[in-house]
């Protein structure tokens, strides 16, 4: 089910009277309608070949930020049920000299942009700009590669927040750089992501070493990561743009697990449901979600707690992250001012992590809501991982960790 361009455009001049009173964006011009995915991203089963990483196709992508070039490909990874299936994504390589043992690579993962097949970031304009730090991670020499995950572009059921899945979609990224000519690129990598992105790297780099052995995991940096799946839920239910993370979590593990929505979506809320998952968004999560939301979703659109019934609750434990070892250090950041994942969640993630002895380094940001995380954060990460791919030793908070940080005090009336 499609939305039609005029809806599209009115929707997009809400969101953008929206951002202007209530939250502070950028690039509303971008929130424009993507196209159906092309013949590019389509291929036959039995041409899925190789091992994970190996590129299936491959073309020039334009726009590329100066001093850089962009390729969109196609690459082979591994299905949930151990398959060979294809992914798509943008590398992108920086000019200058190759240093010894080739290009650091960098693996996006991106935040939610929707279930939807015509959801792909690499469908989207202004798609550099999607990528938080590219600029300093292209003058720093590092490969940049972009996944667009399983479902998104390619045919198939997006699993939205299915860890497994996403952890080997950003993994088959970096190597599907190693394997592009013009990248040059070495076995050393980091990985970096926010929100649903996030959740992706943390859960490469629990991945990387049975998954992907032949590279280097120098390090994980997330920026207002989804860990604790259930306390999300929990956590937004309430709120709008809640429902609409919700709707999406139902509607892909309905189809990817056979998950039943009957014992926690009352019937009217189905085709609601349908709906939104038929949308996409793009950086503007927030604002986008209201107006989606607005006047279609009841108050009651769930059966009890989600987090309680199974296989829900099952799902949403073995989807959460820290159930394996970090694999690397980690950088964590966490707006103060964020109502999807909240301050306490992430520092409940990073002392998780402190406990089975991974370094962690954990950015508070005053002020900053889910949206500008990663954002505000870029410049840190990027920092911070560079030090992590020229071998220097991570430094370490989990001794003295800072506290919750309170909630900004509410403007009065």
């Amino acid at each position: 089910m499609r939305t039609g361009k005029s809806v599209w455009r009115a929707r997009n001049v809400a969101v953008c009277g929206l951002a202007s009173v209530a939250i502070t964006l950028s690039g509303c011009s971008a929130l424009v309608e993507p196209p159906e995915p092309g013949g590019f991203y389509r291929i036959a089963k039995s041409q899925i070949i190789g091992p994970p990483g190996e590129i299936l196709k491959v073309e020039a992508f334009g726009g590329a930020p100066v001093g850089s070039s962009a390729y969109r490909v196609l690459y082979r990874s591994t299905g949930l049920d151990n398959e060979p299936i294809a992914v798509s994504g943008i590398i992108v390589v920086p000019e200058g000299a190759v240093p010894q043992g080739g290009r650091p690579v960098i693996a996006w993962a991106h935040p939610t942009t929707g279930v939807a097949n015509r959801c792909a970031p690499s469908l989207m304009s202004g798609f550099f700009k999607s990528i938080k730090g590219l600029p300093e991670m292209l003058a720093l020499g590092y490969v940049v590669a972009a996944t667009d995950y399983p479902g998104l572009g390619t045919d198939g059921t997006h699993p939205y927040l299915v860890g497994t899945s996403e952890g080997r979609a950003v993994l088959d990224s970096v190597k599907a750089a190693r394997r592009l000519p013009q990248a040059e690129a070495g076995s050393k990598f980091a990985v970096w992501g926010h929100s649903q992105g996030g959740h992706a790297v943390l859960f490469a780099g629990q991945l990387a070493a049975s998954y992907a052995p032949d590279l280097k995991l120098a390090g994980v940096a997330a920026a207002a990561p989804a860990t604790d799946l259930s306390a999300l839920l929990k956590d937004d239910i309430a709120t709008k743009e809640g429902k609409v993370l919700t709707a999406f979590a139902l509607w892909s593990w309905n189809r990817v697990f056979g998950a039943p929505l009957g014992p926690v979506l009352d019937p009217s809320g189905k085709p609601t449901v349908d709906k939104i998952a038929s949308e996409c968004i793009e950086n503007n999560f927030e604002a986008l979600a209201v107006v989606m939301t607005e006047k279609k979703i009841n108050k009651n659109f769930l059966h009890g707690d989600v987090t309680q019934i199974e296989p829900w609750k099952s799902l949403l434990a073995k989807n959460s992250t820290g159930n394996a070892p970090a694999g690397a250090p980690v950088f964590l950041a966490q707006g103060t001012a964020d109502t999807t994942v909240h301050p306490p969640v992430t520092l409940k993630a990073a002392k998780a992590l402190c406990a089975k002895g991974t370094p962690v380094e954990l950015d508070w940001l005053p002020g900053v809501n889910h949206n500008l995380a990663a954002v505000k954060s870029a410049s840190a990460a990027v920092a911070w991982m560079g030090d992590r791919l020229q071998g220097k030793r991570a430094p370490n908070q989990c001794r003295k960790l800072p506290p919750e940080p309170k909630a900004p005090a509410k403007k009065s009336s």
